[in-house]
């Protein structure tokens, strides 16, 4: 089994002055959802994902030696400009992460970083932003080291970006993939994610995401302290127990293309992570009038036509409505006609499954 010392380096081969790299990572929508976590963002159960396409975050890192290496030095940008208000997760995410990456204090960074969607859409951008870096760090590790496999290259990527956000490490490479050891995936892990091992049902094949924006304001309560919450939580042993089940039972689900047994389990999950919201102390509710509106909708919709479309739901008010390619055009009109209303200025975005990180000529 790989534990966290095997991505300890050695002395790298090569030496580097100056270098440039750029990547862009995907967000993600969690199918079984993970809530709760324990010392250095492992987590407290598995949890699936789907990739996105889309949503992604684009960074550049530009990096130089410098004489004194007794500190971390980098500039951050956000769309060109300076953001200071971000430096500390970074600061943080860096002091998390040197010992795994001990050229860090080597070198002045500049990091220039942006996202396809609006900026305070309500799309968590953390879990596309913490990936992007650390691909980046991951090609200048490499230019470091040459010798380095693209599997390790891969894995150090995505056990990297979970030490910066939880779900960043699902959004590195793979359409589906798992996070948190389970007994019936292999190779699965709670340092990294894995993509999904087994077949996949040519019903979700570019399945798609429609990202209803209810609401883009801050949300009240932080996914740390959420997280932190389950620690105590009086439900959270059975809870860790269903996610597990539904994982098992989502291997079956996505081999024989089940679509009405996957609704079931999608819109449980994303149910059961919002009762633990408001079950925890201090409790509280995530969910807005305009999102209850829109589930009450999509089911209406779905009785009545037996087209197979579905919602999730993070961890905030933002509706994710998934259904198959086949149906795109009927559903997007539906959402057009009957869903739209419930957004915030009328914002919706659309998306579907991508493939994980990408480079970038820079």
């Amino acid at each position: 089994m790989i534990s966290a010392n095997d991505f300890i380096p050695s002395q790298y081969s090569h030496s580097i002055e100056n270098a440039k790299f750029s990547w862009s990572s995907p967000s993600n929508i969690a199918l079984v959802k993970y809530w709760g976590k324990k010392d250095k963002q492992i987590p407290a159960n598995p949890s699936v994902s789907f990739t996105l396409h889309n949503c992604k975050t684009i960074t550049k890192l530009a990096c130089a030696k410098k004489e004194k290496q007794d500190a971390f030095s980098f500039d951050l940008l956000f769309e060109g400009k300076p953001k200071e208000d971000f430096k500390p997760k970074i600061e943080q995410f860096f002091e998390r992460v040197v010992l795994y990456l001990p050229f860090l204090k080597d070198y002045h960074f500049t990091i220039d970083t942006q996202n396809t969607f609006p900026h305070s859409s309500g799309i968590a951008s953390s879990a596309s932003g913490m990936a992007a870096l650390a691909m980046n760090l991951m090609s200048l590790e490499k230019a470091l080291n040459p010798e380095m496999t693209e599997n390790y290259f891969y894995q150090k990527a995505s056990f990297l970006a979970r030490l910066g956000s939880g779900s960043a490490c699902r959004s590195v490479k793979g359409k589906v993939v798992v996070w948190g050891n389970h007994r019936n995936i292999s190779r699965s892990s709670d340092l990294f994610g894995v993509e999904f091992p087994y077949s996949i049902h040519e019903n979700f094949n570019n399945f798609q995401d429609t990202i209803l924006l209810v609401d883009k304001g801050e949300k009240q309560v932080s996914s740390s302290v959420g997280h932190n919450l389950m620690n105590e939580h009086p439900f959270a042993e059975r809870r860790f127990e269903q996610a597990n089940e539904n994982l098992d039972k989502l291997i079956t689900v996505f081999e024989s293309g089940n679509l009405d047994e996957f609704i079931t389990i999608v819109e449980s999950e994303a149910l059961t992570l919002h009762s633990m919201m408001m079950t925890s102390i201090p409790y509280f509710i995530l969910v807005k009038p305009n999102t209850l509106e829109i589930i009450n909708a999509i089911w209406k919709y779905r009785n009545e036509t037996k087209i197979p479309v579905c919602f999730t739901l993070d961890a905030g008010a933002n509706v994710h409505v998934l259904y198959p390619e086949n149906v795109k055009e009927t559903v997007l009109q539906f959402i057009k006609d009957e869903l739209v209303g419930y957004c915030q200025n009328g914002q919706y975005i659309c998306d579907q499954i991508g493939i994980g990180s990408e480079i970038i000529q820079y």
